[in-house]
């Protein structure tokens, strides 16, 4: 059994992309789904790739409401009515700090770890995630590495990268 899952990540906006594993099997897309009237984006887990990983939980998707003007809104989970603002997403817990926490739907606390090239997600001590923008000689924009631990919440893992990317790019 692998020790670690590789995605690599297709496209550099962070508001449109596509996640494949090393098979090209579709994992993730992160899409826009309209506006209402502001914008909406969709983060799905693809079914042929999820289906690959028994140990996987949670919904298969995620929705990403924003306010006016790309202003942070909230995040919706399948079809939860729960409605979590983004800002409970991008926590910091120290003016001037890289890091962003986030509480997943369990209650555990995470933290994403932010370099311009590099993020990490990590539960306490313990690596999750690996998000790493690519070479340039690459055919993909970067690549996400996912630990065994980090793969039941992966849904949650792929969202809060997500928001994180979007937040770095709308300057929030």
């Amino acid at each position: 059994m692998s020790t670690q899952y590789a995605l690599l990540q297709f496209g550099d906006d962070p508001f449109n992309n596509v996640f494949e594993d090393l098979e090209g099997r579709s994992a993730f897309t992160v899409t826009a789904a309209g506006f209402n009237p502001n914008p909406i984006f969709k983060v799905t887990r693809e079914a042929d790739w999820s289906q690959q990983h028994p140990s996987i939980m949670g919904p298969g998707t995620s929705w990403l409401f924003f306010g006016p003007d790309h202003a942070p809104g909230y995040v919706a989970y399948g079809n939860n009515r729960n409605h979590i603002p983004m800002p409970h997403f991008l926590r910091q817990r120290r003016e001037g700090s890289t890091s962003r926490y986030f509480t997943s739907q369990s209650g555990r606390d995470y933290k994403w770890r932010i370099s311009p090239t590099r993020m990490e997600l990590l539960d306490g001590r313990t690596c999750l995630a690996v998000w790493e923008l690519s070479h340039p000689e690459d055919e993909f924009h970067a690549r996400l590495t996912i630990k065994p631990l980090g793969l039941p919440i992966v849904t949650e893992v792929v969202t809060t990268l997500a928001l994180n990317r979007m937040a770095q790019q709308l300057g929030w």
